[in-house]
């Protein structure tokens, strides 16, 4: 037992320097994917320009030029990913001047247009706030652009659940310039702070 005990000693104090100094724990969340197959170190997505439905009728990128357009891929009955980061939106949305929220637009991309009528998307993006669209288009339409953009998105059945399926997706949301070229992605529950210096930066240049 003398003999055993130091070298229970050593695995232990191993196995606490790899935890303190190696180890990286999983993401706690399972209803998104965490897909960015474009790292800090690689370019952005080409992005590009794009014609897409709202309840009142097309509506292009090309129409908020001269605004800072946050572009979000989600879908209305997700649980979790998409209102937090609609919320966060909204809340640097909401410390904007006047003047400065002239100057912007969210978008939300319905990745669920099996579901997603027009009316919904425009009641759920104007809960959080006015100046976010909800825009949505066929199937083979949101994936080409979610493809440009490079966002992820997959249907999970589940045959248990009430709602038949979920959704998971890719959770950044992509900021295009005044000018329509896609400059910058924000990460998943991106702070109000970070949003609002991004969108400033954009406005200023």
């Amino acid at each position: 037992m003398k003999k055993i005990l130091p070298a229970v000693i050593v695995v232990l104090l191993a196995a606490c320097i790899y935890m303190f100094f190696f180890w990286q724990p999983a993401s706690d969340s399972a209803s998104h994917l965490n897909m960015d197959p474009f790292s800090t170190s690689r370019s952005l997505p080409e992005g590009g320009e794009f014609t897409l439905q709202s309840l009142n009728g097309p509506v292009s990128l090309k129409d908020f030029r001269g605004k800072v357009v946050l572009v979000y891929f989600g879908y209305t009955m997700c649980p979790d990913i998409c209102p937090t980061n609609l919320s966060l939106m909204s809340n640097a949305f909401s410390h904007l001047d006047e003047q400065e929220l002239k100057k912007v637009q969210g978008i939300f991309i319905s990745v669920d247009p099996q579901r997603d009528t027009m009316e919904r998307l425009d009641e759920y993006t104007h809960y959080f706030h006015e100046s976010i669209i909800g825009l949505s288009d066929t199937a083979e339409v949101i994936r080409a652009l979610a493809n440009s953009y490079g966002a992820a998105y997959q249907k999970v059945i589940q045959e248990d659940s009430a709602t038949n399926y979920v959704v998971d997706h890719s959770s950044e949301t992509y900021v295009v310039d005044p000018q329509g070229k896609l400059v910058a992605r924000l990460p998943h529950a991106a702070p109000p702070k970070e949003i609002l210096e991004t969108i400033r930066q954009y406005i200023q240049n």
